[in-house]
């Protein structure tokens, strides 16, 4: 047996004690997001109306690299960090592969997911600034539930617009948010203005995160002491997830590992961002390479399909407008239960890396994802998230192939989640009742047509 233990830990003292601004290393910085009315460049004052005045200076921040984390930040992260990074000794046995393979694990809290991290730095953020509460989206119910948890430890109200198909699918992640004090409630929904008109042209949708980021955004900027937060694609949330990426390049240091590949799955891209900074800003300033993967489900493909433009961030178009890797934001994903996945585009950072080519991307079917979560349970003892499940496939897939090789890869991959909540897609798959929906090019061409014009 390897001297690698199965599982590397850092201690309290070795955990990270500052984010890591990719951007800051990048020599194309992501363009800026824009005025939807003006078309230039959102203004702090702007944002201000949107998001907490501290998370809106971290989201323009393009030159400072570190950001240290608050004193309270650190000490709640210390409840569930440092999170494990594991050697899959079992499946690489089961595959019977020559490759090493590695995963972070960030399912080690109830939230059950990676979101906690940056949850916890935005309700710090809107407690610091006397704020009554926030609203926001969830997906698959990660974000939603992990915003709750923070919430309820600060003492802030926190009101969550769910993917009505998720709502519907999930309604035990739904119960975990109510359990810490949240009011969560299915999207589109007659509450707001923007789902009234959603409902009315798209009747019987079972909506988008899109749709979901519309409705809360317009719930916190008419509710006085509220603000936005998101649990993704924004550059200030790939900076709190920063943390992942920052404690496995320690961990691996620690036993002067070097992966070859760094595999994770892509919604709207804080998994993946956060998992990758330190590598790619090695990769960036000239003093390491690697092969960086990301991989999104074929049903909702932006990076692998989709167009590199400017785009609104919400099916109902009150945002402001990013350059990104988007589908449109009208395109309403089939009903995929990898929820946390069906965003319409794709974080600006990760969207002019992979335009830079620095990083790879590619799709796969869903039926293909829970056959791979499966072996994976049936060998390393955890329940995957339908999400990080799609980096385990194709994690699965690059070790088959040093098989072949007979080539001692390296591979570390993202596991963001438990799947606990997630049984509904289990049972549909176990029952042979689970689809593989790919959008077709005229699907994807009639989205692209609204896009908005650009001077």
């Amino acid at each position: 047996m390897s001297q690698i233990p199965y599982k590397i830990y850092l201690t309290e003292e070795e955990m990270p004690k500052a984010w890591y601004n990719l951007r800051a290393d990048m020599k194309n910085k992501p363009a800026p997001l824009l005025n939807p009315g003006t078309h230039e460049p959102m203004k702090p004052e702007e944002l201000a109306g949107v998001f907490c005045e501290e998370l809106v200076k971290q989201e323009l921040d393009n030159t400072t690299p570190y950001f240290d984390i608050p004193e309270e930040i650190l000490g709640f992260y210390k409840m569930y960090r440092p999170s494990p990074l594991v050697r899959a000794y079992c499946l690489e046995k089961k595959l019977g592969t020559p490759a090493k393979i590695y995963y972070k694990f960030e399912g080690n809290n109830t939230s059950g997911s990676h979101k906690l991290n940056s949850a916890i730095a935005q309700a710090y953020y809107a407690k610091k600034q006397g704020l009554k509460g926030v609203t926001t989206e969830t997906g698959a119910g990660q974000w939603g539930t992990a915003l709750s948890m923070a919430c309820a430890y600060l003492g802030l109200d926190c009101k969550v617009y769910m993917v009505k198909v998720s709502y519907e699918q999930k309604p035990f992640r739904r119960e975990v948010m109510r359990t810490y004090g949240a009011s969560v409630t299915p999207s589109p929904s007659m509450e707001t203005e923007v789902g009234k008109k959603i409902l009315a042209e798209h009747p019987g949708t079972t909506g988008s995160l899109g749709c979901a980021i519309s409705e809360a955004v317009e719930v916190a900027t008419t509710t006085e002491g509220y603000r936005y937060v998101l649990g993704s694609v924004l550059s200030q949330v790939l900076l709190h997830q920063s943390i992942i990426g920052l404690e496995t390049k320690a961990a691996l240091d620690k036993y002067g590992i070097k992966p070859d590949m760094i595999i994770g799955c892509a919604g709207g891209g804080s998994n993946l961002g956060g998992l990758i900074a330190p590598f790619m800003g090695e990769k960036l300033r000239g003093e390491a390479d690697y092969r960086i993967i990301a991989v999104e489900p074929a049903s909702c493909p932006s990076l692998t399909r989709g167009k590199y433009a400017y785009d609104f961030c919400d099916t109902g178009m009150v945002c402001p407008l990013a350059k990104m890797y988007t589908l449109g934001c009208g395109f309403i994903p089939a009903p995929n239960h990898a929820g946390g996945l069906r965003y319409h585009g794709m974080s600006s950072v990760l969207s002019q890396l992979y335009d830079d080519g620095l990083m790879e991307a590619t799709s796969v079917k869903q039926t293909d994802v829970f056959e791979a979560a499966e072996t994976f349970a049936r060998v390393e003892g955890i329940l995957p998230a339908p999400e990080s499940s799609h980096a385990i496939k194709v994690a699965i897939d690059k070790a088959l192939k040093c098989k072949e090789t007979g080539e001692e890869k390296t591979i570390v991959f993202g596991l963001t989640g438990t799947g606990y909540f997630d049984m509904v897609a289990y049972e549909k798959f176990h029952d042979g009742q689970m689809t593989d929906y790919i959008p077709t090019d005229e699907e994807l061409q009639a989205s692209f047509d609204k896009l908005p014009k650009m001077d």
